[in-house]
């Protein structure tokens, strides 16, 4: 916007030139920061008049500078890359290994950062269904994510099978090739996970049953927890035999990889809780399991997917 100025107009005394600021004051007619002040000579006396803005011109330019904000903060929204964001997993012991692989790809590929905590999956859904503040869920089994979606903790639509487990009974250091016979040979203890909150502790119980052994071998069981804590049982020496999953033993030869016409499938489900519904890592990690690169990961591992 010009200035409007009156320079080195003749004034034919000090009373005008100061009529001159006056008015030009009153009017505001000019640009933002202008003065009015006088210079006198001899005899003679100047006025250079620069005048402040009226309140419209400062409308004018306010709109305009906030259509210029606005369309910056467009901008840098469409610009901007995702905020990365954290999601708590649950995740069924024998699942522990493979989920630590997939949390390290996951957030190398997102950004988004993955917690995982571990557990037997009937006591991670304890702690779910008293409000622990998981944003997912992957089971050793299908009936707690069922269950979940059933009693309102799970997002309706959201299931779905992740991994299929397969059971094996570990031995180290012992012949494993008579199979379903190493459990007849003399041990003094075999490790099962608690089958009422383990899924490969109720296949193994499951097995035990079908092969007419467990009523014997019963007074010999040392319950895990979890199966992690089976393992444990197993290679500290606390137990010469353990029910485990294949997935903990895999390359070792001391194992017996125990037929699935033993026991019910160890379908192992994922699902999003309410918690984690409007969670976009919660989100994007359930569907990364889908992805290429994860059924890669958990197919080495040893599962199989559906």
């Amino acid at each position: 916007m010009a200035s409007r100025l009156v320079e080195n107009k003749v004034l034919s005394s000090v009373a005008q030139a100061d009529s001159v600021c006056e008015s030009a004051e009153i009017t505001g007619s000019a640009s933002p920061g202008q003065l009015c002040y006088r210079a006198s000579g001899p005899k003679r006396y100047n006025a250079k008049v620069r005048f402040r803005p009226s309140f419209a011109s400062i409308h004018v330019v306010g709109r305009a500078m906030l259509r210029f904000v606005s369309c910056l903060a467009a901008l840098l929204l469409i610009v901007a890359p995702a905020r990365a964001e954290t999601a708590i997993v649950a995740v069924a012991a024998n699942f522990t290994a493979v989920a630590e692989e997939l949390a390290g790809l996951f957030a190398d590929e997102t950004g988004h950062e993955i917690v995982l905590s571990f557990g037997a999956t009937g006591a991670l859904y304890a702690q779910i269904s008293q409000a622990a503040p998981f944003d997912v869920l992957l089971a050793a089994d299908t009936t707690r994510p069922q269950l979940a979606i059933d009693e309102g903790h799970g997002v309706a639509g959201s299931f779905f099978v992740y991994a299929q487990g397969r059971l094996a009974l570990y031995g180290p250091g012992r012949d494993m090739s008579p199979g379903a016979g190493a459990l007849e040979a003399r041990f003094e203890r075999v490790a099962i996970a608690d089958p009422h909150a383990a899924p490969y502790g109720k296949a193994g119980v499951e097995t035990l049953t079908a092969l007419g052994l467990y009523d014997a071998i019963e007074p010999k069981i040392v319950w895990g927890e979890n199966i992690s804590q089976t393992l444990q049982f197993v290679e500290s020496g606390n137990a010469e035999l353990g029910f485990v999953a294949a997935s903990q033993v895999l390359g070792k030869t001391d194992i017996w990889l125990v037929p699935e016409e033993f026991h019910a499938p160890i379908a192992q489900g994922a699902v999003l809780l309410r918690h984690g519904e409007s969670n976009p890592a919660a989100v994007a990690f359930l569907e990364f399991l889908r992805s290429e690169a994860a059924v890669g990961v958990i197919e080495d591992a040893g599962y199989s997917v559906p």
